[in-house]
């Protein structure tokens, strides 16, 4: 695997999961307190933003490599979605994610070194 493959699959990974906790953390808000629409507009475009990169970085991978090659990547998608929610949103971890992050990254390692 070439750097600047593996560089945009992070990347790409990391706008689908970014876009995806700034999406929650905007809609948790409009449940919490009442909150003007233009704050949650705020972090709700922004989310969809970051999730535009996400497509078009992966439009581009599917253009440079074969899908088999770069879809096993989508596997971190889960995993770096567990860690963010409990970094950011202060969401609990179980064990049994835990061990699930664990399983996904042994999966990945192994077919990025196939």
């Amino acid at each position: 695997m070439t750097p600047d493959i593996l560089l945009l699959c992070l990347a790409s990974q990391l706008c689908l999961v970014t876009g995806q906790l700034l999406l929650k953390h905007a809609m948790t808000q409009t449940n919490l307190t009442p909150i003007p629409w233009w704050q949650v507009g705020k972090l709700f475009s922004l989310g969809i933003v970051i999730l535009s990169g996400w497509f078009f970085l992966w439009g581009g991978l599917l253009q440079r490599k074969d899908l088999s090659y770069i879809y096993p990547f989508e596997g971190m998608g889960p995993a770096l979605m567990l860690l963010g929610a409990w970094l950011f949103l202060k969401e609990k971890l179980t064990l049994q994610s835990c061990i699930g992050i664990g399983l996904i990254s042994v999966g990945i390692a192994i077919v990025a070194t196939s």
